[in-house]
């Protein structure tokens, strides 16, 4: 074979291994956006009854039944106070923990 017989099968070597390239490059920066929609919270602020103190923050239970960690409070266990919960949390948990 001569030198130029070889030429375009390089070039078309590169192509693929740009084209393959691409793709992985591709699903690889979806799957980052996807994780990170997947992470971010959506937080909302709720009423909750806080259950217990402790020192990794108020774990408090959710007017539809929920126990969520709402951080550090300055509330006594018994009280009903306003605070932000993550809802995605909480399809979280309803996914683990189906009621049927």
């Amino acid at each position: 074979m001569s030198a130029s017989d070889r030429q375009p099968k390089k070039s078309s070597d590169k192509r693929s291994l740009l084209i393959v390239s691409g793709i992985l490059a591709a699903i690889g920066i979806s799957l980052f956006a996807y994780l990170m929609w997947y992470t971010a919270p959506a937080e909302v602020m709720e009423r909750v009854k806080v259950i217990a103190v402790t020192d990794e923050g108020c774990i408090a239970e959710t007017m539809d039944g929920f126990a969520v960690n709402i951080g550090k409070c300055d509330a006594q266990e018994g009280e009903t106070i306003l605070a932000l919960v993550d809802q995605k949390t909480k399809e979280r948990a309803a996914l683990m923990n189906p009621t049927n």
